[in-house]
């Protein structure tokens, strides 16, 4: 596993402070391989992993996470899925006909919303959403802590798309929960001047230094606590049972017809872009038994 491609976690014993720090690339460039994304689409999905990571780092539970954009602008969609190992993965669609891309965060989106849902493995499903009415992705997920947890959060997020290394890398503070801590960051000093420290993190430092190198130029003079860093990795949780499983819920004429003109059904996963692949007597088999067949390799 690179290393690049790891989160670390990380207190600060005297501010009651967490911190994390995420550094993406070989995860973020296979979500990159599905598409011949814009630059301005590229920035967006790493900072979109990058925060997907931070935030999933914050779950107390095993699950998943998924961080989705929703707009009616140049950007249309963009998902990153993530769960409590770390395994990500992602998609966006942008309206490909406009003809002056546009470079500004601000200006990608109409009607702009940022829709956060948790999905524990046991338990109920959560869904936050902010809109995206902010100069960056960062402000507005700040907005979102500040709005659904009323905890002082900060959060750097930064990506290259230019040259040969696509990679992204973020930052998280936030005050520890406690029945009385403050909400207003102004009434605690020492996380703002956490933050005021953080925010002298270049995009050449965060992106291609070593994680330690990094906490020990931001934090040489702070004492913190640093955890086991966890991997990241890109995975699709796509299968031939999934698809068959789709397929079963159409009509089986339907399908049968599709065959008859073309051969085969053809499911392609949005995210890796595997195909799979259904005949006329895959489709007998699963609407007579009525569930999908075991999954097969590819």
């Amino acid at each position: 596993m690179s290393k690049h491609d790891q989160l670390h976690r990380y207190v600060f014993d005297k501010a009651n402070v967490r911190g994390e720090l995420v550094q993406v690339r070989d995860s973020y460039q296979s979500i990159l391989q599905s598409e011949e994304y814009p630059s301005v689409v590229q920035r967006l999905l790493g900072e979109l992993l990058a925060a997907a990571s931070l935030l999933t780092a914050t779950l107390k539970f095993e699950g998943d996470i998924a961080l989705q954009v929703q707009s009616e602008g140049f950007i249309k969609y963009a998902v990153i899925n993530g769960t409590h190992e770390q395994c990500m993965r992602g998609v966006a669609r942008w309206d490909q006909a406009i003809e002056t891309i546009p470079e500004r965060f601000s200006d990608m989106f109409e009607k702009g919303v940022l829709v956060i849902t948790i999905t524990p493995d046991e338990g109920e499903r959560y869904q936050g959403m902010v809109a995206l009415d902010k100069d960056s992705l960062a402000e507005c997920i700040q907005a979102y802590f500040t709005q659904s947890e009323q905890l002082p959060t900060k959060v750097i997020l930064k990506t290259q798309v230019d040259g040969s290394i696509q990679a992204a890398g973020g930052l998280f503070l936030q005050v520890l929960p406690t029945s009385s801590e403050a909400s207003d960051m102004s009434e605690r000093p020492e996380f703002e001047h956490l933050c005021t420290i953080s925010e002298t993190i270049t995009d050449q430092e965060l992106l291609h230094l070593p994680a330690q190198d990094i906490l020990h130029r931001l934090y040489h003079q702070e004492e913190i606590q640093v955890y086991k860093p966890q991997d990241i990795r890109f995975k699709c949780s796509c299968s031939r049972e999934r698809s068959a499983n789709a397929i079963v819920s159409v009509d089986k004429q339907e399908l049968l017809n599709i065959i008859a003109q073309e051969g085969c059904v053809k499911l392609n996963c949005q995210y890796c872009h595997t195909e799979y692949s259904f005949d006329a007597i895959d489709v007998e088999a699963l609407h007579n038994d009525g569930f999908a067949q075991p999954e097969q390799s590819q």
